[in-house]
């Protein structure tokens, strides 16, 4: 799915809730508020407003969110049909449509933005992948464009690219790989793609940008809380007083 499809599915989903949040806290303030007065109308708006006033937060903070995270991390935005995420040898991973595997790339060597073309230094079809340092060790499906999207673990192939030379070599077993990582003074342990991806895939940014969205609109909450609560109590104090005049 592209990332326009998911971001209205998610918009949709994000409205539903919304509605329904807003018909809860309207009805709840309502209810607290009845002996409030002029304020009662505007808590009960506001009431009603803040869960649109969330979903439109969380919108401009996931446009924030991916366009400094691809722009300045060179990561994926965390929707969409692709993952993307660079290592520390200077290379990068990505997966498109699938994860049961992916590409293996120099995105310096690459002749297009945007895009993957074959090159000495880049590896198609990849299921299982070790990254050591400067060594990239890997297991691949040489027949990998006629079983995506079946969730194969087909493997015919072995790699190691040294991202220091931008070199490939390719072995034909995985006992061959084993002594060429041994030679390296690597011990060899491969593991599926997707599970090195999230190895690098999420950083410092993530985590405060998931404080962020989690945090803004709590805090919002508890002040919107707070004030009803107050309206609600001063409600209750005066009441006696004007039934007594």
């Amino acid at each position: 799915m592209g990332i326009l499809f998911v971001a209205i599915f998610y918009g949709v989903a994000l409205t539903i809730a919304a509605s329904i949040g807003a018909v809860v806290l309207g009805i709840t303030t309502g209810l607290l508020t009845k002996r409030s007065g002029a304020k009662r109308k505007r808590a009960i708006i506001t009431s009603i407003l803040f869960p649109f006033a969330c979903e439109v937060f969380a919108g401009g903070w996931f446009i924030a969110y991916a366009i400094t995270n691809y722009g300045v991390f060179h990561r994926d935005p965390g929707l969409g049909d692709s993952w993307e995420t660079p290592l520390p040898n200077g290379y990068a991973l990505m997966m498109i449509d699938t994860t049961d595997q992916g590409t293996v790339y120099n995105p310096k060597t690459q002749p297009i933005e945007g895009g993957i073309v074959s090159t000495n230094d880049s590896e198609f079809g990849v299921r299982q992948l070790q990254i050591s340092k400067v060594l990239i060790f890997g297991a691949r499906d040489s027949g990998y464009f006629n079983r995506i999207g079946k969730d194969s673990n087909v493997v015919d192939t072995y790699f190691e690219l040294n991202a220091s030379k931008g070199t490939r070599t390719e072995f034909k077993s995985l006992n061959e790989l084993r002594q060429r990582a041994a030679s390296q003074g690597v011990s060899l342990n491969l593991r599926e793609f997707y599970s090195v991806y999230s190895d690098y895939r999420f950083t410092w940014f993530d985590y405060l940008a998931g404080l962020i969205l989690f945090l803004a609109p709590t805090a919002a909450f508890i002040l919107l809380a707070r004030w009803v609560w107050k309206l609600s109590r001063a409600g209750e104090s005066s009441a006696p007083a004007k039934a007594a005049t």
